[in-house]
């Protein structure tokens, strides 16, 4: 694979990550048992009616349902309210795999685009230029009024989330005791929110056109991290040319359904099992990329950091 990535035959690489990327930054989980923010959210602590507290209490995703939220915003910035203040103080960092994004950019000059469709905005911690990231579902980093679109000073946003937003979590002594929406200074509907995707929203139309210009021409789709279960996203999967080849970072076998091969004698299809961050740093180290990934080892989160550490003592 990195023979072929270094090749003439390789020009246009279109990278499709999901929320694995990201797991070595520490940033919170939200789908998983026990220990997700959906599992542990207690509903009666938001500002809702009871009727809708039970609803949530039975799907937590209706907290960030577009409808709710034009009825009561209240909930899901108060459900977002930490993920939002720790996005602006920068508390999780871009890791390994995130880097490895970075240097087919500044490395090889190869990347066509990233669709991402994780929220989390660390891609933008990156040196990649912002009209090479799609963020299919939105971001966390920048806001929005959900009824006109008027943008909003992602700062002058977090500074209201801090007074006008309370902490159901109870970290953060400052905090008010009760919540109050947050107007949009073009048409004064308590509608300001994170550029995310609602459910029942449509996707950005930056999702659609980019796929018809990049997808054509892609010689390689690196998969990394994602489950393969989200649509549209996942149709990047089988909309690349026959003639691309597909490499997927993953723990487990994903895409089997939308027509990936893992067979050994697969001929566009390549494993590499295991965790992302894993996965890149060996890919790196066949690319000969390990001393740049060096001198990033201090902007790294830990488990990361640590990771590299070790690869470069075994040289």
């Amino acid at each position: 694979m990195a023979d072929f990535i270094n090749s003439d035959m390789c020009q246009s690489i279109v990278v499709l990550a999901g929320a694995g990327i990201s797991v070595s930054s520490g940033i919170p989980d939200f789908r998983s048992a026990n220990t997700g923010l959906y599992d542990t959210l207690r509903p009666e602590l938001l500002t809702a009616s009871e009727l809708d507290q039970a609803l949530i209490g039975d799907d937590p995703t209706l907290a960030l349902d577009k409808g709710m939220f034009l009825e009561n915003p209240l909930p899901c910035l108060e459900l977002k309210r930490s993920f939002i203040l720790g996005t602006q103080e920068r508390r999780w960092r871009a890791t390994l795999a995130h880097r490895f994004v970075e240097m087919l950019h500044t490395k090889l000059g190869k990347l066509t685009r990233w669709y991402t469709q994780n929220i989390d905005g660390l891609e933008l911690q990156t040196s990649i230029p912002r009209e090479k990231i799609v963020n299919v579902h939105g971001s966390m980093g920048a806001a929005a009024c959900e009824v006109c679109g008027a943008e909003m000073d992602f700062g002058e946003f977090c500074s209201k989330i801090r007074t006008n937003i309370k902490d159901i979590s109870g970290d953060d002594a400052e905090a008010p005791s009760q919540s109050t929406p947050i107007d949009c200074p073009r048409c004064n509907n308590p509608t300001m929110k994170p550029t995310i995707v609602l459910f029942r929203s449509s996707l950005p139309k930056e999702f659609h056109v980019r796929c018809q210009q990049d997808l054509p021409e892609c010689d390689l789709l690196i998969i990394m991290g994602t489950s393969l279960t989200v649509a549209p996203a996942n149709s990047l999967v089988y909309r690349v040319p026959m003639t691309s080849l597909r490499l997927v970072m993953n723990n487990e076998m994903v895409g089997r359904r939308l027509g990936i091969d893992y067979e050994d004698d697969s001929v566009r299809d390549v494993w590499a099992s295991g965790y992302t961050d894993q996965s890149c740093l060996d890919l790196s180290e066949r690319l000969g990329w390990l001393d740049d990934l060096a001198t990033m080892a201090d902007e790294l989160p830990e488990s990361s950091a640590d990771l590299l550490r070790k690869k470069l003592a075994q040289r």
